[in-house]
């Protein structure tokens, strides 16, 4: 039987030696994702440059029966690219090229290394953007948006990134390329791009994906809303849904996100709050104009504890300033910190929040609460100092309790971060052994 420092040397072969990295120092980067909590050392990383390169490592991964993982920036909170063990990584960054941008179309073609953000940077001149928006997007990796079927805080109104993917080239488990869809929003036959999003690298590697491109709204609204309580945050979501808007965005940060984000951009939130709710409006001038009003009378009925009305570029961008950096901004106030990624009915948001204080409380540990609140989209992080002994375990049991809250409510064990490996034990909560054994 071959070893497998043998089948590598057979991978040299057909790459060129300096794309197969096996030195400790390297590799330790691609050990974990975001959820550092689970690592595993790589056999090697695979860094390639092209499709043909793709190609030639997968399929002698096949021939070698050696296992791999797709991996981009690595942002990943579900532990969803890590290596398995005696497998190797497949890093996809250098495959960052912009291929094609039509702007009569109102489509690109990216590589899966392109950076998020860069495409709405390419599209801006004409007019366009692309509109999932994590809240690493200046980061995250379109190839990692797919597997993912990430959102950000629009996808309320714009859905995930699967409602954005008209087409994906990939390569298969045993190196066959399949090309899926096309650039027409009539597309004929299966949706496979549709199957293939969200998969989470399951199915294979896309190497070249076609997105579909907005217009940017022609208007913005803006309103940062502060609570005496979550439970009022959460209802203020509510009676904004109910009254029939469709805002671009809501968001919802209690007082510990809030720390976070003043001690890391200093972003101007009102003191005081226990919960600030951000809504957007956005859209062509005369429907936002229409609109304003009818949301601050929704907004007047929650008794705010304190309202700010973004009237500039900056305003608008410094309150986004805050939400966006809150995951990273935990480290201020927290040396350890576990993301979950829960969903719950929104019209039962306001009694989830009181559930996950309760929780935290029950265990004594602290949680830092942010959503995506229109979709009910919940992520708690849990605060733990890993240094002492037990509290890994308490923030595990948080986690956990959290997730079957999620489920009892009716809702989902994940909204954007995935399944990975971090809440594999729950599927079977959610679904019966049929439905398990189909997945499989």
């Amino acid at each position: 039987m071959n070893s497998p420092q043998q089948a590598l040397a057979r991978l040299t072969q057909r790459l060129p030696p300096e794309r197969v990295r096996q030195d400790a120092a390297f590799n330790a980067a691609f050990e974990s994702d975001g959820l550092t909590a689970f690592h595993q050392k790589p056999l090697a990383v695979v860094i390639p440059e092209s499709t043909d390169e793709v190609i030639a490592a997968v399929r002698w991964c096949h021939d070698e029966a050696i296992p791999f993982v797709a991996r981009g920036s690595g942002t990943s909170l579900s532990g969803g690219s890590l290596p398995v063990a005696d497998g190797i990584v497949i890093a996809l960054n250098r495959l960052n090229k912009i291929l094609d941008l039509d702007p009569v179309n109102r489509t690109a073609v990216v590589q899966p290394g392109v950076v998020n953000i860069r495409v709405t940077e390419a599209a801006s001149k004409h007019g366009l953007y692309f509109a999932p928006d994590p809240s690493s997007q200046t980061v995250c990796t379109i190839g990692g948006n797919v597997a993912f079927n990430s959102g950000g805080a629009h996808c309320l109104k714009y859905g995930m990134t699967s409602n954005h993917v008209m087409g994906i080239k990939a390569v298969l488990g045993n190196g066959d390329v399949v090309d899926w869809g096309s650039a027409s929003t009539d597309a004929i036959g299966a949706d496979f791009p549709g199957l293939f999003t969200g998969s989470e690298g399951l199915f294979g590697i896309a190497t070249e994906i076609t997105l579909r491109l907005l217009p940017k709204p022609e208007k913005f609204h803006t309103v940062l809303v502060g609570y005496r309580s979550l439970q009022a945050a959460g209802d203020a979501v509510s009676a904004v849904i109910e009254s029939g808007l469709l805002p671009g965005a809501m968001e919802i940060m209690d007082a510990l996100s809030i720390e976070a984000a003043e001690a890391a951009v200093a972003c101007g939130y009102p003191k005081g709050c226990a919960a600030v709710l951000i809504v957007e409006l956005e859209g062509p001038r005369e429907r936002v104009e229409h609109e304003t009003q009818q949301l601050s009378d929704v907004i007047a009925r929650t008794d705010p504890f304190a309202q700010h009305v973004a009237t500039t570029l900056a305003e608008r961008l410094a309150i986004w300033k805050g939400r966006k950096c809150v995951f990273s901004a935990v480290g201020h106030i927290s040396p350890d910190f576990l993301v979950q990624d829960g969903v719950v009915p929104r019209n039962r948001l306001g009694e989830a929040l009181v559930r996950i204080q309760q929780i935290s409380r029950d265990v004594g540990i602290r949680v830092a609460n942010v959503f995506h609140a229109g979709d009910g989209n919940l992520h708690p992080m849990i605060l733990y100092d890993g240094n002492v002994p037990g509290e890994f375990d308490k923030a595990e049991e948080v986690c956990s309790r959290i997730i079957k809250v999620c489920i009892e409510m009716g809702g989902s064990i994940t909204g954007e971060h995935g399944v990975g490996m971090e809440k594999r034990e729950f599927l079977p909560d959610m679904f019966d052994p049929a439905t398990v054994d189909l997945f499989h």
